[in-house]
């Protein structure tokens, strides 16, 4: 072989490398671009879902706050149905207390008083 074929394959040779190598960085570039685009793309969603996601959770605290509320008023009113059978219990036994007084304050009338028959003498009209 002469110098110039030499030269010439080594100028092919070093033209492929560096066409390769430019197809080599293009293709690379471009799927780097990809890549990139698809993790833009998968940011606006998180984005989108930690919107939603934060709203989820706001309702979520509102729901619990409102169930604490119900059990509060619940618990008072539990409390005070507590305090009502017990005032109740209370006036059911004053009156039967008053009822047995007067009770005791009939049959005290009845035996004192002559115009009442009493049953349990011999003779009396009943």
């Amino acid at each position: 072989m002469s110098t110039s074929s030499v030269i010439w394959t080594i100028v092919i040779v070093v033209v492929v490398i560096v066409v390769v190598g430019l197809l080599v960085w293009a293709a690379r570039n471009r799927r780097n671009q990809h890549l990139h685009h698809q993790a833009e793309e998968i940011r606006e969603e998180v984005a989108d879902s930690s919107f939603q996601v934060g709203q989820r959770e706001a309702r979520a605290e509102e729901a619990e706050a409102k169930a604490r509320m119900v059990q509060a008023e619940a618990d008072a009113k539990a409390a005070e149905a507590s305090a009502m059978q017990q005032h109740a219990a209370q006036h059911r036994k004053d009156v039967a207390s008053s009822k047995d007084e007067l009770k005791q304050k009939q049959d005290h009338a009845d035996t004192i008083d002559p115009a009442t028959p009493n049953p349990e003498e011999p003779g009396s009209k009943g």
